[in-house]
């Protein structure tokens, strides 16, 4: 692998095994049609089931007042049955066998519907549960994404280590997951830092009450970390943040929080309390469902009422406070039901809301979320551009190729919010061995593409790291989440190739609404056009030259980079963009 990318497929035989798995048995997961329905639309479910599966008849339980369905043989006993209908049999050759599909179509509902649904196949003997028994839901409503998240240019911040007026404590080899001393009044001091960079959304990894630096096992869904401040600092971040015309977005993290949280620890050590149907103990009291087997991670038991509701009051809570929306984390981990709740109860508490998730899936998984959630993370567009231009594996034609499926494959009103780094992964620069001409290559790319790009803290100035995050088999993360550096250590070039790069993102909205369309695909050399700009790209380490497709260069990544007559002139990994 060139690199590590955090998740349940980070390698090709999780992968497969993966699909095998799915093939051989009966499955829906959120194949359905429309994904997010209208009012008055029907919507087509549809059911696999694997060679060794019962099924000689299937069916679609489903309730429309929000409880949940139940049944059997495809008799109701709390709302409705449809029996579905055998479509096809499908040859496998990887399961040598047969698959069979079946398919039900659930009724128009009208708007404001949350309709919970599950499925089942059978033979004459058994009864098998799609999924394992997934609960699935769909809230029914006219509710785009916001259109201003088209306009969104999001920098993503580590609060503990973004700024504080004192310096920031160093990461050092002995001990690199050491707190630092960032806090919001540091995040707040540089506004004007970040405005001028042209970024008009802060996305930040979680604040809450928590025993980590970073925040991703919370101890309390309505606080804030004392560590970096206070309700009031918050308060007053986010009202400055909205002075300006910018937008915020909080870190949430629906599936797990610290064994510390206090309802855990009553859980644990309670034998009669009812926090414990808040978690899934397989043996009581040590041994429960966790995030990745993390002991400090127990997973919250979204299926129960009680639990599910907290959480969904705990982002209306904040929604009501002041916040845009949120970055949902590990958002394959909940029940799939929950993000139907989810949809409904942000959208109420604020319609202009936006919420994406972090699915490091493929995209048959991602576009599950349409009308859970806006979108997701673009993970796969991730790999592609750090296969391309940060280890240069790609060819032009190879990553064309891919842009034009991938960009095809998803609705056009999905979220895909653009990265090339994040806290979870080498940063960017690292990855191409600190070649800034291969950084800015990409940026490029990444800029008049359509979705909605995102800069870890630091990318613009040049913050790398100093080693490798896989370090003896394991993760060494904070490698890639290093204090932000100010002042004479940034790369002052680089930031106002950045700015650049945010302004032709602002002054040309229509990249965000218009499909792109490949131009030229041949060895090293892509040319695309969006909406009205032309990007040509050279991803060969020797200079190019190509009939000019341009008439004027708005930027370019390297002075090298230029027209001559008729000619187009790219450096080794430059590229430029104009009309």
């Amino acid at each position: 692998m060139d690199d590590f990318i955090f998740g349940t497929l980070a390698t090709p035989e999780l992968r497969l095994q993966h699909t095998l798995e799915i093939l051989s048995a009966v499955t829906h997961r959120q194949n359905r049609a429309p994904l997010d329905p209208l009012p008055g639309e029907s919507v087509t479910i549809r059911l696999s089931a694997g060679p060794e599966q019962p099924a000689s008849r299937a069916w679609v339980y489903f309730t429309t007042d929000g409880s949940d369905p139940a049944g059997e043989r495809g008799t109701p006993q709390n709302g409705y049955a449809l029996e579905m209908t055998p479509v096809a049999s499908e040859w496998n050759t990887a399961l040598w066998g047969y698959l069979r599909h079946f398919h039900a179509e659930i009724p128009p509902q009208p708007a404001g519907t949350l309709v919970r649904y599950r499925l089942s196949s059978a033979d004459k003997t058994r009864e098998v549960w799609a999924d394992g028994g997934a609960y699935y839901a769909f809230f029914v409503e006219n509710d785009p994404a916001p259109d201003w998240t088209r306009d969104a240019i999001l920098y993503q911040i580590f609060a503990d280590r973004f700024f504080a007026e004192s310096p920031l404590f160093p990461q050092t080899e002995a001990a690199p997951s050491h707190k630092s001393n960032g806090t919001l009044r540091g995040i707040l001091q540089k506004l004007d830092y970040i405005q001028s960079l042209g970024a008009n959304c802060l996305w930040l990894t979680p604040v809450f009450p928590s025993p980590s630096y970073h925040g991703y096992d919370a101890t309390d869904f309505y606080e804030i970390n004392p560590r970096l401040g206070s309700k009031e600092d918050f308060k007053e971040l986010l009202n400055a943040v909205h002075a300006r015309g910018m937008r915020l977005l909080m870190d949430f993290v629906p599936n797990h929080w610290s064994n510390r949280h206090p309802h855990f620890v009553e859980a644990q050590t309670e034998p009669q309390s009812p926090a414990r149907q808040w978690y899934t103990f397989e043996e009581w009291p040590h041994k429960y469902k966790t995030f990745f087997g993390v002991k400090t991670l127990p997973q919250i038991n979204l299926r129960h009422a009680p639990a599910r509701q907290h959480v969904l009051d705990a982002a209306r809570y904040w929604l009501d406070f002041g916040v845009d929306g949120f970055r949902v984390d590990y958002s394959i981990g909940p029940s799939p039901d929950f993000y139907a709740a989810f949809r409904q109860t942000t959208r109420l508490a604020n319609p202009q809301s936006w919420t994406f998730g972090e699915a490091v899936d493929p995209p048959d998984s991602q576009i599950t979320f349409a009308g859970g959630m806006d979108g997701s993370l673009d993970f796969m567009l991730l790999e592609a551009l750090r296969q391309a231009f940060a280890f240069g594996k790609w060819k032009a034609a190879q990553l064309a190729a891919f842009l034009d499926r991938h960009e095809a494959y998803f609705p056009a009103g999905f979220s895909r919010p653009s990265f090339l780094d994040n806290h979870d992964m080498n940063r960017f620069l690292w990855a191409a061995g600190n070649d800034k001409r291969k950084l800015r290559l990409a940026a490029l790319c990444q800029f008049t593409l359509p979705g909605a790009p995102i800069i870890y803290y630091g990318t613009e100035v040049g913050l790398s790291q100093q080693r490798d995050i896989r370090q003896n088999g394991r993760a060494l993360h904070e490698e890639a989440r290093l204090p932000m550096i100010w002042g004479a250590a940034q790369d002052a070039d680089l930031l106002a190739y950045y700015q650049n790069l945010c302004r032709i993102r602002t002054e040309h909205p229509n990249l965000a609404r218009t499909p792109r369309k490949t131009l030229l695909a041949d060895g090293n050399l892509l040319v695309y056009q969006s909406a009205e700009l032309i990007t040509a790209l050279n991803l060969g380490d020797s200079p190019a030259q190509l009939p000019s497709p341009l008439r004027r260069l708005l930027l370019q990544t390297d002075p090298a980079c230029a027209l001559e007559g008729d000619k187009l002139l790219l450096s080794p990994f430059g590229g430029v963009t104009g009309l």
